[in-house]
């Protein structure tokens, strides 16, 4: 037994020694820099010279991360009104309907950090396409069950199984590009890849707006719309096959399969470890902001007064300027990285992220005031946008789907309890404290960045 667990942690060793050396500006030092475009084809220099392949999975990959945007936001867009529908509460304003909201979205977060881990570990062991369509027809199902929640623990379940599916989706869709697409793309891959998020919001906000008149006394069925993104695996199964590294590293690994506790030995503990901290500490901020700052804003002095319609208009228009920052933000993070390489970004603009928001809640400001100021960590939410392409090559390929969800999904498990707990260091009503402290978290999060392997595409 002994023998044949060392000669499969060789095997990752010797992985790990490929992928921890920095490529130089134009050069490829990797010892897989043959394979550049992810498969055995010549390397990639135009992107008129990328392969079939590849568009299809950069395509399945977008899809996916655009209606797990769709999915995460349907809540949040009817949360109140349904929540206290399910608690028979007369108005949202009641303590208990934020209460068992927050627990909801918790519960999600929780879903979300278990689903990278669960199916980043199916990812490594059954391939990145079949698991693919395993994740998204979790959340598409779930998704389309919350609508007959009949209490608030049947949604908080509900929520919870569908988010299972949206965590590993992004663990291996990002592994998918990692290992398909030609490394000087991969910057730009991460940021189009991202939008999709943002392009889900998007429908999500759409959906409501066609359905608003169902929507505005039964919100529950807005959630039947993400029955949708199950139609998108028919096609996956079709058109998008298992890649030739996972192919060949599977063929490789005759003997015993690396399992998650090989991801805290050797040279990959450190890796592990950084990137837990990282994700985790950036991802509580971030989730605090996008969860609080709508109720904060729409709790301010010059605020409260509004009526629900001006209140749900300022809403729209903050969600509309925030994706609209965060998209540029993706691709100023994505040049940056390509020159720069990606450690140094990520721990700029998490550097950019904490000043952003204490810009905005360091002080009390007015409504149309704090309106403009929130793009700016908007624009500084591009530095996620790197994790798709830069978390997965730290890690051997039969690892890699599971390392990259696991480091990725803990800090979301972090961010779970941290959209409860942040709510304490506020009253009722102002949140402001609370996002000062989210915001906080984003300067050890710089400090621990700059400590991250250096990768540049």
């Amino acid at each position: 037994m002994g023998r044949h667990g060392d000669s499969s942690w060789d095997w990752i060793r010797s992985e790990v020694r490929l992928v921890r050396v920095e490529p130089t500006r134009g050069t490829c030092h990797d010892a897989r820099a043959h394979m550049d475009s992810g498969t055995s084809a010549p390397p990639v220099r135009r992107l008129d010279d990328i392969s079939p392949l590849q568009w299809k999975s950069g395509i399945a990959a977008w899809l996916g991360w655009t209606f797990d945007g769709l999915d995460m936001h349907l809540y949040t867009l009817v949360y109140a009104q349904f929540v206290a529908q399910l608690l028979g509460a007369l108005s949202t304003k009641d303590p208990q309907v934020g209460y068992y909201s927050s627990i909801i979205q918790a519960a999600f977060l929780l879903g979300w950090a278990l689903g990278g881990g669960f199916f980043g570990r199916i990812g490594d062991r059954l391939g990145r396409s079949r698991t693919l369509c395993l994740t998204i027809l979790t959340y598409a199902l779930f998704t389309g069950l919350s609508a007959v929640a009949q209490n608030w623990w049947h949604l908080c379940l509900f929520r919870f199984l569908s988010a299972l599916g949206i965590g590993g989706e992004w663990a291996v869709g990002a592994s998918l590009l990692s290992e398909t697409w030609p490394r000087r793309w991969r910057p730009w891959v991460a940021a189009v890849l991202q939008t999709g998020v943002n392009v889900g919001i998007l429908l999500a906000i759409l959906a409501h707006f066609l359905m608003s008149g169902i929507v505005a006394t039964q919100p529950r069925w807005l959630f039947v719309v993400g029955i949708a993104p199950a139609l998108l695996v028919l096609w996956i199964r079709r058109a998008v096959p298992e890649t030739e590294e996972w192919t060949a590293a599977k063929a490789q690994a005759k003997q015993r399969l690396p399992v998650v506790r090989d991801l805290f030995r050797g040279e990959v503990r450190r890796t592990t470890v950084l990137v837990i901290a990282v994700c985790a500490l950036g991802l509580s901020g971030h989730w605090a902001f996008l969860f609080w700052n709508q109720i904060h804003f729409k709790n301010l002095p010059d605020v409260i007064g509004l009526s629900d319609q001006e209140k749900g208009d300022w809403g729209r228009r903050i969600l509309y300027l925030v994706i609209v920052a965060s998209i540029a933000g993706n691709f100023v993070a994505a040049w940056l990285a390509r020159h720069f390489g990606y450690r140094r970004v990520i721990a700029g603009m998490s550097l950019g992220y904490f000043l952003g928001m204490m810009g905005c809640y360091l002080i009390q400001r007015a409504h149309e005031q704090l309106y403009y100021l929130l793009a700016v960590p908007g624009f500084f939410q591009g530095l996620f946008a790197l994790y798709t392409m830069y978390l997965p090559p730290l890690f051997p390929t039969l690892l890699r789907t599971t390392g990259a969800g696991f480091c990725y999904n803990i800090g979301r498990c972090v961010s779970a309890l941290g959209v409860v707990v942040f709510g304490l260091f506020s009253q009722v009503g102002d949140y402001r404290i609370t996002l000062i402290v989210a915001g906080a978290i984003f300067l050890p999060t710089a400090i621990l960045a700059w400590f991250l392997p250096d990768l540049r595409d």
